[in-house]
């Protein structure tokens, strides 16, 4: 289908402000420029920033309590978009904010560190570490250890993907779902049709990802081959914890995150695929201004709550 009007309107303003492309700027100078348009703020329970122990040093995090929050309240760990490059705990409070209240759990959202200066597979451990300490020590974040999610958009999709099969595989800690919001999963592949179509002009381009890769990754060749980068390539997805994965029309991830829905749903893992059509990469981000991110937002809060709360059959 055609553009969303909202979203057209989006791109055109983003376009009028002539921002230099992504990959054309230092790392430093790329993280100052990835703005994305601002909100109220959404009130929640209670805010708090902290650090948590890390392989290589403390992690930062900020943890949201719910309005009406319990003494063991499900959890949602949440890792930020932004090809692991840009992007941190600012750049995704409305996300973090909305799920919180729509899901009434808590939500720890981390913000692990950031590459060229950290290569692959920093991101990778930081977040494991992250959600390992949660589901040990879950009476300081007043959390039932029994409900821990993960979650992220984009970079943090791929993040929450490689989070939930190592903890499959190390057999710890237990994660009872995962979001995938427009998730990166097949980096290394051969280019999909969605990349092809959507390369330039839908906020996220095709020379953006690649620039995200070359910063993350070692540029060795078992990179290539090991599914903590790429979570396509893992060969058994059964035993996984059921997932939602969100994808956009014209988003260049869209066909490997919803090759990486289906190859769940070949698995017996219980499991959603929601496209919203006309919109762009990125746009649960943008709820602000594109009505179909507010509505994507509920459906994800929606599928936390069923599965937190057991409230009716989750994730057909």
């Amino acid at each position: 289908m055609s553009l969303d009007p909202q979203t057209k309107m989006l791109l055109d303003y983003l376009a009028s402000l002539g921002t230099p492309p992504l990959e054309t700027l230092t790392p430093e100078l790329a993280r100052k420029a990835f703005q994305l348009p601002k909100s109220e703020i959404e009130p929640v329970g209670n805010v708090e920033d902290r650090t948590i122990p890390g392989p290589e040093g403390d992690i930062p995090i900020r943890v949201y309590y719910p309005k009406e929050a319990e003494a063991n309240c499900p959890a949602l760990v949440y890792f930020h978009g932004g090809g692991w490059v840009v992007g941190n705990l600012e750049t995704h409070d409305n996300i973090c904010r909305a799920l919180t209240n729509l899901a009434n759990c808590v939500t720890i959202s981390v913000d692990y560190r950031l590459a060229p200066e950290h290569k692959f597979p920093a991101a990778v451990y930081d977040c494991y570490a992250a959600v390992e300490y949660v589901s040990a020590n879950p009476e300081e974040f007043q959390v039932d250890p029994a409900r821990i999610a993960v979650g992220g958009d984009s970079a943090g999709g791929n993040l929450a993907s490689v989070i939930s099969n190592l903890a499959k595989d190390k057999q710890k800690p237990a994660i009872c779902f995962q979001l995938l919001l427009y998730p990166a999963t097949n980096i290394w592949g051969e280019p999909t049709p969605s990349m092809l179509e959507n390369a330039d002009g839908y906020f996220l381009t095709q020379g953006t990802m690649e620039w995200f890769l070359n910063c993350y990754s070692n540029g060795e060749e078992e990179d290539k081959g090991n599914p903590l980068l790429a979570p396509i390539l893992y060969e058994k997805f059964t035993g996984l914890p059921p997932a939602l994965v969100i994808t956009a029309e014209y988003d260049p991830l869209r066909d490997e995150g919803e090759l990486y829905a289906r190859k769940l749903q070949e698995a017996g893992v219980k499991s959603e695929l929601v496209r919203y059509d006309g919109t762009i990469h990125g746009f649960m981000s943008m709820a602000s201004v594109i009505a179909l991110g507010k509505e994507a937002l509920e459906k994800s809060g929606q599928a936390l709550k069923e599965v937190f709360y057991q409230t009716k059959s989750p994730i057909k």
